[in-house]
């Protein structure tokens, strides 16, 4: 089978270039062959297409706990009430 390469130029902030050089090593691969798996990885997992379908992919999957959701709300209202005193 005949593959054909194509070199490209992307820009990483800096954490994102110590994890590529980190999986790199941690896989013993090359740089392009994380972005590769990379990709397949991305490509692998199911896309929702619109905000709706996100949001009911989350329940399906088991959303959040009622006690976990009700104590960040607990903390965003603590926080808004902060916000008049600054």
């Amino acid at each position: 089978m005949t593959s054909s390469l194509h070199r490209t130029t992307f820009s990483l902030d800096e954490p994102a270039v110590r994890r590529l050089h980190l999986l790199a090593r941690r896989w013993n691969v090359s740089q392009a062959e994380v972005i590769r798996r990379a990709l397949a990885l991305a490509e692998s997992q199911p896309y929702e297409s619109t905000a709706l379908q996100a949001l009911e992919a989350f329940h399906e999957k088991g959303g959040l706990a009622a006690e976990k959701a009700a104590a960040y709300l607990t903390e965003v209202a603590a926080g808004r009430d902060d916000w008049g005193r600054e």
